[in-house]
């Protein structure tokens, strides 16, 4: 992924539902970003990695004066602290060994647009420094340059940080701070909007079935119902690559095994850590039942989901299986399921 791109104002963005969703913390950020985009003021856009803070600019831009406008996005760890002076400001003749021509910098290519600073804790105090004169009055210089130049641009910045908490440790300046920090929009994790799950499903399932010319059916319900389980600590965009492997994998059993397999990674995580709160009877029962999910997924896959079969190698009754594979929250058939069992579960068994 390139660290630098720009844009005009009608570039591609999910529709606005499936953005915002039904949860109520979306709904106060759409009305807080329905305001701030009618004023030229910097937006700081706080959230973990991948719920969706450069789509939320990017809209930003699309509502405001200046969505005719480019909207020009700056990756700021992905680009060399060498380089990243003269990409921001650009450079004069002979700044540097190399330098044969003047160049403008990415600030003045979004003049009457929208500059985003993705991921802006991750630049140096002396970038920071060199930012702030930008954020103050408008004006900059390119590298190797005395001429000082204004740019009319709203700034918008992304942070996966605290920067309250950079600043406490001297790793961020406190005067930039309050420059970008003007308004804050603080996005939720997808744990915490888990009614928007089942439509972003749909609407990544159909939008990869037209990019990719597939036509693969709709998730089972008790699939669906793994997905609304997940703890999602890559949010959208790791729902959306679920998605996309399920699409172009043509396969339910590759849903079901990657969620399975993060429940367990879940559980051991949890087990090496200093919490003095955790239940060894709890987390036994709880790994035990883990395992046992597993195995029976196994066992069903290696025997093409023939339950008499799987019941045969792992000596239980077959009327036992039928009770594990229901309580584990298991398929009980191949995931190829007939459009009747997706529309009643309870028969998929």
């Amino acid at each position: 992924m390139s660290s630098i791109s720009w844009a005009s104002g009608s570039d591609q963005l999910p529709p606005e539902e499936m953005i915002f969703g039904q949860s109520p913390q979306m709904r106060v950020i759409r009305a807080k970003m329905e305001k701030v985009a009618t004023a030229s003021v910097p937006v700081l856009i706080h959230g973990a990695s991948g719920t969706g803070k450069e789509t939320i600019a990017k809209l930003i831009h699309r509502w405001s004066d200046r969505r005719d406008g480019p909207f020009v996005k700056v990756n700021c760890p992905a680009i060399p602290e060498a380089l990243l002076e003269s990409e921001l400001f650009g450079y004069e003749k002979s700044a540097f060994t190399g330098a044969y021509d003047s160049k403008s910098g990415l600030v003045e290519h979004a003049e009457a647009g929208t500059l985003l600073l993705d991921e802006i804790a991750e630049l140096s105090l002396s970038m920071q420094a060199k930012l702030l004169e930008l954020l103050q009055n408008g004006h900059f210089s390119r590298l190797g340059g005395t001429e000082s130049k204004k740019v009319d641009a709203r700034i918008e910045c992304t942070t996966n940080r605290s920067l309250e908490n950079e600043v406490s440790v001297g790793a961020f300046r406190e005067d930039l701070f309050y420059r970008v920090n003007i308004v804050a929009i603080e996005l939720p994790a997808l744990r915490e909007r888990r009614q928007d799950i089942p439509p972003l499903v749909e609407y990544f399932r159909n939008r990869f079935n037209r990019e990719y010319g597939r036509s693969t059916p709709p998730l089972a319900k008790r699939t669906l119902k793994l997905l609304l389980e997940h703890r999602w600590p890559g949010n959208i965009r790791e729902l959306e690559n679920l998605i996309r492997r399920y699409v172009v994998l043509d396969s339910e059993e590759t849903v079901v095994d990657e969620l399975l397999g993060a429940e367990l990674t879940n559980f051991t995580s949890q087990l090496s850590g200093n919490d003095e709160s955790v239940s060894l009877k709890s987390l036994t029962r709880q790994a035990s039942r883990d395992l046992e999910r597993r195995i029976i997924l196994h066992v069903l896959h290696a025997n093409n989901w023939n339950r008499k079969e799987a019941a045969r190698v792992l000596k239980v009754s077959y009327r036992g299986l039928f009770y594990k594979i229901k309580s584990a929250g298991l398929p009980g058939k191949k995931q190829r399921i007939t459009a009747v069992e997706r529309s009643r579960p309870e028969e998929a068994l």
